[in-house]
């Protein structure tokens, strides 16, 4: 330590110079001229939505993950919404979930007028812990909705043979982890259903977007109808057999994805491969920067996959610091650093309180992890100096809180 802090080392919250003059996301697209020609092509075409680049995107994503089917949602959310109309979720009904997670993946059970149950999560991974789940079944169990927290495959082998003997679908939230592999496989192919979610801070962007990949053709009928105001029939299937007849066969919903968005999203496709490859360097390069540091506790990853980091979150360890993880986050966010927290457990939000009447210390492993969560900046179009300057801060930060 100096013994006369200089400008440099003041931290930005007390009125010295920041890391960066400009702020770092912690997650952000990256769209190339390519991809705007691919767009615009869409753009000059006969069809901006049911058209030809929908069932081209959902190959492409069906083939790259290895499953037999792909069906396509406006949304990561819709997806999940389909995913549970697919299995069967209805009112009396539970699915059970990881707290640690968006909210998006509990209230789809809602949205069936089920009720999503939470079983607490795994101290390395933060994914749901099997063994938790075990002891949330019930005889209303129907479903169970493992999430692949931060592009860190969930443990489904366990969770599937679980599901298997009771008749269980398996949903599993891949929002975070296309292009990720579990034990020899990869992410999308391993459980009954996976979700892949299309947002501009995830791996491939197409605005909005999302996937469910199956490797079961009664599943995706079922999918591809209630995206489509479970009609039997969509629009380019009629015009190609001159036909104008269609039939509403179940109560369904507009949650097509447009032909703009899967052009994009092909686009994006070619270069997953190389954005993957960069995330795991940036990983890398933070592994070995934050590796042994009192205080920062790096994510955990299993000998068994090949995460694809969606995100990078680091823990904090209060107890080795002088400061908790709110001010290391005012701190760094001071330094220019936009940093984030991934997540809000769900049943500690209000709606989920005033509904269920949680009240807190129900689920003590993800509970405990969210007091001490920071995401750092993570996405495939960071520099190296960016990367450098997340973890001059993080050290500029550590320097000045940590206990001596």
């Amino acid at each position: 330590m100096r013994a006369t802090p200089t400008s440099q080392d003041v931290l930005a919250i007390d009125g010295g110079n920041p890391v960066r003059k400009t702020l770092l996301p912690y997650g952000r697209q990256s769209i190339s001229e390519d991809d705007i020609q691919a767009v615009v092509d869409v753009l000059r075409s006969d069809w901006l939505t049911t058209g030809p680049k929908v069932d081209e995107f959902e190959e492409a994503i069906a083939s790259r993950v290895g499953a037999k089917y792909g069906v396509s949602f406006s949304s990561g959310t819709a997806a999940l919404h389909g995913a549970a109309f697919a299995a069967g979720l209805k009112p009396g009904d539970e699915a059970i979930t990881s707290p640690l997670t968006f909210a998006a993946t509990a209230n789809c059970a809602l949205y069936q007028g089920a009720r999503p149950v939470f079983a607490d999560v795994s101290c390395d991974t933060l994914n749901l812990d099997p063994e938790r789940v075990a002891e949330r079944l019930s005889p209303h169990t129907r479903a169970i909705l493992p999430v692949d927290y931060a592009g860190h495959p969930a443990d489904l082998d366990p969770i599937l043979a679980l599901a298997d003997r009771h008749g269980y679908i398996v949903i599993e939230d891949a929002c975070h982890a296309l292009g990720a592999d579990y034990r020899g496989r990869r992410t999308g192919t391993v459980a009954h259903m996976s979700v892949f979610s299309f947002h501009p801070v995830k791996h491939l962007a197409t605005g909005e977007g999302g996937m469910v990949t199956t490797n079961r053709a009664d599943l995706a009928e079922s999918l591809r109808r209630f995206r489509n105001h479970g009609i039997s029939t969509d629009a380019r299937q009629r015009h190609a057999a001159g036909q104008w007849y269609y039939e509403m066969v179940l109560l369904g919903y507009n949650y097509r994805l447009t032909d703009i968005a899967c052009a994009l999203g092909l686009s994006q496709l070619k270069n997953l491969d190389a954005n993957l490859t960069r995330r795991r360097a940036i990983a890398a390069r933070y592994n070995t920067a934050f590796h042994e540091v009192p205080g920062i506790i790096p994510p955990s990853v299993r000998a068994d996959v090949n995460p694809a980091w969606h995100l990078y979150p680091i823990r904090i360890d209060a107890t080795k610091l002088t400061a908790d993880r709110a001010q290391i986050f005012r701190a760094l966010r001071a330094e220019n650093i936009g940093v984030n927290v991934h997540y809000v457990p769900v049943h500690m939000h209000p709606y989920y309180r005033g509904q269920f009447g949680y009240r807190g210390g129900e689920y003590p492993v993800a509970e405990a992890a969210y007091e001490q969560l920071v995401s750092l900046p993570m996405f495939h179009g960071m520099t190296d100096q960016d990367v450098e300057d997340v973890i001059g801060a993080v050290g500029k930060v550590h320097e000045h809180y940590e206990k001596k």
